[in-house]
């Protein structure tokens, strides 16, 4: 008999450590008490607008709490905000696109500690429960892709290509190495004449304004995200490079590119489009499902889906914003 008692005590035991290991750190039932905390790069980049966006949509659904941050593209910043956001307030979650990953690792190790889930968009942060990631190298071969097949059938692979990148944050700079090895393998006669960091249209704009005078015969803008790219376009149509031989490709599919393909005798040939609305949006569904049922013991990892958008396809109606 007292076998049997201390048989059915011990096995009481694992069942109550089993329920309270797999409970969810923040069992909220109530979605109006849910936060959830988005700090995005920077909200100058139409792209993370688009993220936004989704993020806006799908806390609106859930009929929870969402704050976002702009971090102007300054990881100082971003840190300091996000440290000090999670000190003084509860938040339920934590969702960041990083200027650096790696500024952000401690930060995300305390959050995960104090039972916080934690999201990486984009650039992955170390102690992440939730990961949405693209392979950079391949998104920026896909964009140089689409620019060098223009330039074989345009140019016959002969001109000058600026190309616009985010070589100023080290764990982007595969993008831009894509793009160039894309040109390569297509058009090797190309002359990549310049490659600088833009991630938002004034850089482009004053990159391009620097150049022009030195490069007059530029073919070619080829720019890691829709920003730069736009900034290109601005300065070029402003120097009245129109017609066959002038184009301007670009990344991330944003509206406001999109709005300049449609232009009268836009140069503005392509972009790639990367959904920000969907990652934004799935990554709150994601993580509100971890908020009510618990993380998972690995991280859980989405694949941004990305694919080529050119004016043809906008001009025609076959492509719309996806956001």
């Amino acid at each position: 008999m007292f076998l049997q008692k201390t048989i059915s005590a011990v096995a009481g035991a694992a069942a109550l450590a089993f329920t309270v290991l797999s409970a969810p750190a923040h069992a909220v039932q109530n979605p109006n008490e849910v936060k959830i905390l988005f700090s995005a790069p920077t909200l100058a980049n139409p792209w993370y607008m688009g993220v936004k966006s989704g993020v806006d949509a799908a806390c609106k659904e859930l009929g929870i709490k969402c704050e976002t941050l702009d971090a102007q593209s300054n990881r100082e910043k971003q840190r300091y905000d996000l440290k000090n956001k999670l000190l003084q307030h509860d938040y339920d979650a934590v969702l960041a696109s990083a200027v650096d990953p790696l500024q952000l690792k401690p930060i995300y190790n305390y959050a995960q500690k104090k039972g916080i889930i934690t999201g990486s968009l984009a650039q992955t942060i170390p102690h992440s429960d939730l990961i949405y990631t693209l392979d950079e190298q391949s998104y920026g071969f896909t964009i140089g892709l689409q620019a060098a097949h223009w330039a074989q059938k345009n140019l016959k692979c002969r001109g000058k290509v600026a190309v616009l990148t985010q070589d100023d944050n080290p764990v982007i700079k595969a993008r831009g190495n894509g793009v160039v090895e894309a040109l390569h393998e297509v058009c090797p006669e190309l002359e990549i004449v310049a490659r600088y960091p833009a991630d938002d249209t004034f850089s482009g704009m004053t990159i391009l304004d620097l150049l022009l005078p030195r490069y007059p015969d530029l073919n070619l803008v080829v720019s890691t995200t829709d920003s730069g790219g736009i900034g290109g376009y601005i300065i070029m149509h402003a120097n009245k490079m129109g017609g066959d031989k002038f184009a301007v490709f670009s990344g991330d599919a944003t509206r406001d590119a999109l709005l300049l393909m449609q232009e009268p005798d836009s140069i503005y040939r392509g972009s790639v489009d990367l959904n920000p609305y969907r990652c934004g949006y799935e990554s709150i569904m994601s993580m509100y499902d971890m908020i009510q049922n618990g993380a998972t013991e690995e991280p859980k990892v989405e694949t941004f889906p990305y694919v080529q958008v050119s004016q043809k396809m906008v001009l025609s109606g076959v492509f719309k914003a996806t956001y």
